[in-house]
Order: C-alpha cells, then sequence, then structure tokens
C-alpha cells in the first residue's frame, strides 16, 4: 500500500478476499476482537481446514494478521486479528489505483491475453 491508497493490484486482492461471504463473516467477527482458530471455526460454522483456507486468503490480503501463542497447558494456539486496513473506494481512488496495475488479470497470471 502507498500513503495514497492501495496500488491496483494490492486493491484487487483485497476485494477479491471481501469478495466471498465466509470471508466477510471472518472478518466481521475478528473485528470484535482477536480470537483462535478453533472457536472461530464453532463460531463461523465451518471446518477448521476450511477456515484455514479462508484465513490464509485473508492474511495475504493483508486483512487480518495471525500470531502462534501457547496456552498456560502449553498447547500451541494460533489467534488471529483484523488488520488496521482502510478501504475508501471512490471514482478517482479506483482510476489511481488501476494506473498501477502490474498485471492485466491477476487470475491469469502476468502477462496473460484478454479473454473476448
Amino acid at each position: 500500500m502507498t500513503e495514497a491508497g492501495p496500488t491496483g493490484d494490492d486493491l484487487v486482492e483485497m476485494l477479491a478476499a471481501l469478495a466471498n461471504p465466509l470471508r466477510l463473516r471472518i472478518v466481521a467477527e475478528l473485528a470484535g476482537g482477536r480470537d483462535y482458530v478453533s472457536h472461530l471455526a464453532r463460531v463461523i460454522g465451518i471446518s477448521r481446514p476450511l477456515l484455514h483456507m479462508h484465513l490464509r486468503k485473508l492474511e495475504s490480503a493483508g486483512l487480518i494478521a495471525g500470531s502462534l501463542e501457547l496456552s498456560d497447558d502449553g498447547k500451541a494456539m494460533k489467534y488471529y486479528e483484523v488488520t488496521d486496513f482502510s478501504l475508501h473506494l471512490t471514482a478517482p481512488a479506483v482510476a489511481a489505483a488501476a494506473k498501477t496495475l502490474t498485471r492485466p488479470d491477476p487470475e491469469q497470471g502476468p502477462g496473460s491475453k484478454e479473454r473476448s
């Protein structure tokens, strides 16, 4: 991210991460405070492996951060919390971000041809 806002690539990644209803629910749950994986999976109502997949996508987009901690009984527990991100979408902000795109279609990878 830059001072002026996210780059085009960052914006695409953030919006793609938030476009999934489960990931949106995860961010909403974590907005209330940090939580550990097992509890978060129960609250959201999904399996831990599925939750981990969504957490990785959110963490990669810079929307959440995870940290490993030891419980009182010595068990390793992964906690996640929302990062201090801010998205303010306006037409000029989107236009500025679009000028910094390095990939025409992030799903296809660099240098891919546009589909007709």
